[in-house]
């Protein structure tokens, strides 16, 4: 990171919730009209880890661990 950016007032997150419902994307062309595509939303299988979480699991492999470690407390698999 660049000493030159200043996130002073910046809220980490602030998106979040936003995101996980879908956006639409506009596209202003040249010629001053615009095209504006369907909703994008996460891929099904994409999982996003809440911001007070973070600290904790920094990558895939910290959350995959933790997982594997709550698998044996569940009641049942559920298939996707």
């Amino acid at each position: 990171m660049r000493t030159e950016y200043d996130f002073t007032g910046g809220v980490r997150g602030k998106h979040h919730r936003a995101m996980q419902v879908g956006y639409s994307i506009t596209i202003h062309q040249e010629g001053g009209t615009t095209v504006t595509k369907e909703v994008v939303s996460p891929k099904k299988s994409a999982v996003i880890v809440e911001p007070d979480l973070r600290p904790y699991f920094l990558d895939s492999e910290s959350v995959n661990k933790a997982l594997r470690c709550l698998i044996p407390l569940l009641s049942k698999r559920v298939d996707v």
